[in-house]
C-alpha cells in the first residue's frame, strides 16, 4: 500500500508556537497556584483542545468568565485591542499567542487608520482573525473606514474610493486573492497592496492538490470547524473524488480504501496535531501487516434421514427365507409401509414449516408437522404463549433427532430471522433502524434493535466528540447500519451518519424555501463577539453586530436573548459557502427618518456627550442619531483640546446648525447657544434702582427713657 504524506501538513509554525506558549503558561500558572483560561478555542481542533484541558487550560467564551488575577491565553488568530485593554483593566495576566504574521497585519491596519486611509480587508467575514483585524482599525478621520470583502463579487459591489490599503486574511487562498485584486483595481484610484498571506498556507494547498491529483484516494485530517482544513478538503476533492475529511483515524469510513492496491494521499490542516497525523499513518501500516487472507469455507447443511427409502431397505426380506416364498399378506404390509414412508415429509435443521398443535403441557407443546414423529416445542422457545390444541403455528426445526427420536422445534428463531432479514433489507436500501442504547463498553455503545446487537463506535455516536458514552444508555435512537457480521448476527451502526443526513435534508429543505429579501422567523441560538446566530429551521444565519441595531451595539446580548423568536430579513444568500446574512435592524424604525423634522435648524436641545475625539465631541440626540460639535464650536474662546471644556456623560445645550440626512450628519454648536444667551442678556433693558424706605426714628418720651 503506497502512502504519500504531504510534507507541509499538521501544525504550522504559528500554531505550534501558540500551543507551546499555552502549555508553558499553564505550567507556570499551576506552579503559582493560579488557573489558566483560553479566550475561545485556542485551536480549531476538538482533540487538541481536549489535550489542553488535560493540561489545565479551560476554554471560556468571555473575559467575564475569567476571575480577576488569573491567566488568560489569547489565541493565534489574534484579538481586538479592546480585549487587551479589558485584560489590563481587570488585572488579568494575558499571554498573547497571536501569530507573528497576524500581528504584522494588525500593525498595518492600525497605521492606516491613524493616517486616515481606507482599508479593504480580504477574507472570511466571520473568521476570528478577520473580526479581530478589523477591530484594530480605529480611524482618526471620521470619513475613513475598514471594509471586509470575501470575494470578487463583493469587490465589484464596492463604491469608488480615492485611496485604500488592501490586505488579506493570512490564510486566504492566493487564487481568490488575485481575483479580488482584479476587481478592486478599477474601484480605487490610489491602491496600496500588501500581500499578507502566509507562505506556508499557499505551499500547503499547492502540495495537497499535487498529491490529490496523483492518488486513488485522499484522507484530509483536521478539525471539522477549521476553515483552512475545509479549504484543503475542497481543493483535494476537486482533484480526487475519493476524498474524505476526518478528525482522527477512527472516523475513516470502512472500506474507504483497498489496503493493498490503492495509492493513498494524506494531508492535514494547520491546526492538526502531529500525533493525530501519525495515528492515521500508523493505523494504515498496521492494517497492511495484519489483514488476513479470507478463504471460502464450505457450508455444511445437516439433512434429516430420508423417510422414503427404497422398499428393500425399508422392509428387508427375512433372512433365510426366499423372496418367492413371501406371502401375499407380508407383501401387502411391505407395500403399505413403503406408501406410508412416501407420504411423510422430509425435514432438515433450520427448515420452517406449518404444524398443528396436538398436545399442550406446562413445559412444552406437541406439534404435528407431518413427519413420522411429532415435534416438541419448549415454552421458552415459543413466541405466542396462548396456543391451544388445534391451532396451526409456524415453527422452525432446530434438531431433527434429539437422540430419543423427537424433533425439536422453535418459534423464536423464526422471529429473530425475520428481524435479521428486515435489518438486512434496510442495510441494502440505506434505511435507518430504531434501536435503544444498552451498554457502554470500551470504544463505543452496545445498542439493541428488536433483540439484535448493534455496536456503535464512539466516533459514530454524535457529530462531535462524546466524552460520556453512558449518557446514551436507555436512550432510543436512529441508527444507520455501516457493517455486518452475518455469521455472528451482529451489526456495526452509526448514529452520526443519521444526524449528518438529517441535517443535510433539513438544510436542503431550508435552502429551497429561503430567498434573498424575504422576512422569516428564527430562533436565536448563540452569540459571538461579531453577531448572533439564528436558527432558520435547518440552517443558521448570522446577524452581524452592525445589523442588530441602528445605534452602536457593544455585544449582541444587549439587543437579543438566547432562544428568543425574532423576525429577520435575509440580506444575502451564499449557497456555495452555505452562508446567510440576516438583518434585524432593517425591520426596526430608522432613527434617521424624518430627522430634519425632528431636529430643525436653529432648534436648541439638551443632550449628553457620548464620545470625544480630537476634532470635536459627539452628542447623542437619540439612540442611533449622533450630532457633532466641532472643536471650534465647543466654547466661546479658542481651546486646545475638547477635554478642556467637555467630558463624556456631560449634559450640554446645543444648537442645530445643519442637517444632512443622506450623509447622516448633524452639525451642532455649543458656542452658538452661549452667544445667543450673551446677546439676549446684552439687549435686556437696565432697571432703575429703587430706594428702600427708611423707617422713621421716633424718640421715646423722657419718662420712657428713664
Amino acid at each position: 500500500m503506497p502512502v504519500r504524506v504531504a510534507q507541509h501538513s499538521g501544525y504550522c509554525a504559528g500554531v505550534r508556537r501558540a500551543m507551546d506558549q499555552a502549555l508553558e503558561a499553564a505550567e507556570r500558572a499551576k506552579a503559582e497556584g493560579l488557573r489558566a483560561y483560553s479566550l475561545g478555542s485556542l485551536i480549531h481542533n476538538p482533540l487538541a483542545m481536549s489535550r489542553l484541558e488535560e493540561a489545565g487550560i479551560t476554554a471560556v467564551k468571555s473575559l467575564d468568565d475569567v476571575p480577576a488575577g488569573q491567566v488568560v491565553i489569547l489565541r493565534s488568530h489574534g484579538v481586538a485591542p479592546e480585549v487587551l485593554e479589558r485584560c489590563e483593566e481587570r488585572g488579568l495576566r494575558a499571554v498573547d499567542c497571536t501569530c507573528e504574521y497576524v500581528k504584522a497585519l494588525h500593525e498595518r491596519v492600525k497605521h492606516a487608520a491613524e493616517e486616515g486611509t481606507n482599508v479593504i480587508l480580504v477574507g472570511e467575514r466571520v473568521h476570528p482573525e478577520v473580526t479581530a483585524t478589523a477591530a484594530w482599525y480605529r480611524p482618526g478621520d471620521a470619513g475613513s473606514r475598514c471594509v471586509v470583502v470575501e470575494n470578487a463579487a463583493e469587490a465589484d459591489a464596492l463604491p469608488p474610493m480615492d485611496r485604500a490599503l488592501v490586505v488579506s486574511q493570512t490564510t486566504f487562498p492566493e487564487k481568490e486573492w488575485d481575483e479580488v485584486l482584479s476587481s478592486l483595481r478599477p474601484k480605487v484610484r490610489e491602491m496600496a497592496v500588501r500581500k499578507t498571506i502566509c507562505n506556508a498556507t499557499a505551499r500547503r494547498l499547492e502540495e495537497a492538490e499535487s498529491i490529490a491529483g496523483s492518488s486513488d484516494c485522499v484522507i484530509v485530517i483536521g478539525g471539522l470547524e477549521s476553515a483552512n482544513t475545509r479549504r484543503l478538503y475542497e481543493a483535494c476533492l476537486k482533484k480526487c473524488p475519493r476524498t474524505c475529511l476526518v478528525e482522527r483515524e477512527a472516523d475513516i469510513p470502512q472500506h474507504f480504501y483497498d489496503i493493498h492496491k490503492d495509492f493513498i494521499g494524506v494531508t492535514a490542516g494547520a491546526s492538526t496535531p502531529d500525533w493525530l497525523l501519525k495515528e492515521v499513518v500508523a493505523h494504515m501500516d498496521e492494517l497492511e501487516k495484519n489483514v488476513p487472507v479470507e478463504e471460502n469455507a464450505p457450508v455444511v447443511e445437516e439433512v434429516a434421514p430420508v423417510a422414503d427409502a427404497p422398499a428393500d431397505e425399508a422392509a428387508p426380506v427375512q433372512e433365510g427365507k426366499p423372496a418367492e416364498e413371501v406371502s401375499e399378506e407380508e407383501q401387502g404390509n411391505r407395500d403399505f409401509l413403503a406408501d406410508l414412508d412416501k407420504s411423510l415429509v422430509r425435514i432438515r435443521n433450520g427448515q420452517t414449516l406449518m404444524g398443528k398443535v396436538e398436545q399442550v403441557t406446562d413445559d412444552e407443546i406437541g406439534v404435528n408437522i407431518g413427519y413420522k414423529s411429532d415435534g416438541i416445542l419448549k415454552k421458552e422457545d415459543m413466541v405466542d404463549k396462548d396456543v391451544k390444541v388445534g391451532d396451526e403455528i409456524e415453527v422452525e426445526v432446530i434438531k431433527v433427532n434429539d437422540g430419543e427420536g423427537n424433533v425439536l422445534l422453535s418459534q423464536r428463531n423464526i422471529i429473530n430471522r425475520k428481524v435479521w432479514d428486515a435489518l438486512m433489507e434496510k442495510y441494502e436500501k440505506g434505511e435507518y433502524i430504531e434501536a435503544v442504547g444498552k451498554e457502554a463498553v470500551k470504544g463505543g455503545l452496545i445498542a439493541t434493535c428488536e433483540g439484535v446487537r448493534a455496536f456503535v463506535p464512539a466516533s459514530r455516536l454524535a457529530l462531535n466528540y462524546v466524552d460520556k458514552i453512558a449518557q446514551f444508555v436507555g436512550q432510543p435512537m436512529k441508527l444507520k447500519i455501516i457493517d455486518v457480521d452475518t455469521q455472528k448476527k451482529r451489526i456495526v451502526a452509526s448514529r452520526k451518519d443519521v444526524l449528518i443526513e438529517e441535517n443535510a435534508a433539513r438544510k436542503a429543505e431550508a435552502w429551497e424555501r429561503l430567498e434573498e429579501g424575504a422576512v422569516v422567523k428564527g430562533i436565536v441560538r448563540r452569540f459571538a463577539s461579531f453577531g448572533a446566530f439564528v436558527d432558520l429551521g435547518g440552517v443558521d444565519g448570522l446577524i452581524h453586530v452592525t445589523d442588530l441595531s441602528w445605534s452602536r451595539v457593544n455585544q449582541p446580548g444587549d439587543i437579543l436573548k438566547i432562544n428568543q423568536e425574532v423576525d429577520v430579513k435575509i440580506l444575502s444568500l451564499d449557497r456555495e459557502k452555505e452562508r446567510i446574512q440576516l438583518g434585524y435592524k432593517q425591520l426596526q424604525p430608522r432613527p434617521w427618518d424624518n430627522v430634519e423634522e425632528k431636529y430643525p435648524i436653529g432648534s436648541v436641545l439638551e443632550r449628553p456627550v457620548v464620545r470625544i475625539r480630537e476634532f470635536g465631541a459627539f452628542i447623542e440626540l437619540e439612540p442611533g442619531v449622533d450630532g457633532l460639535v466641532h472643536i471650534s464650536q465647543c466654547a466661546q474662546t479658542r481651546i486646545g483640546k475638547v477635554e478642556e471644556v467637555l467630558s463624556v456623560g456631560q449634559i450640554v445645550r446645543v444648537k442645530v446648525l445643519n442637517v444632512d440626512p443622506e450623509a447622516k450628519r448633524i452639525s451642532l454648536s455649543i458656542r452658538a447657544v452661549l452667544d445667543d444667551e450673551a446677546a439676549a442678556m446684552a439687549e435686556m433693558p437696565m432697571e432703575e434702582p429703587v430706594e428702600e424706605p427708611v423707617d422713621e426714628i421716633v424718640e421715646a418720651p423722657a419718662e420712657d427713657q428713664e
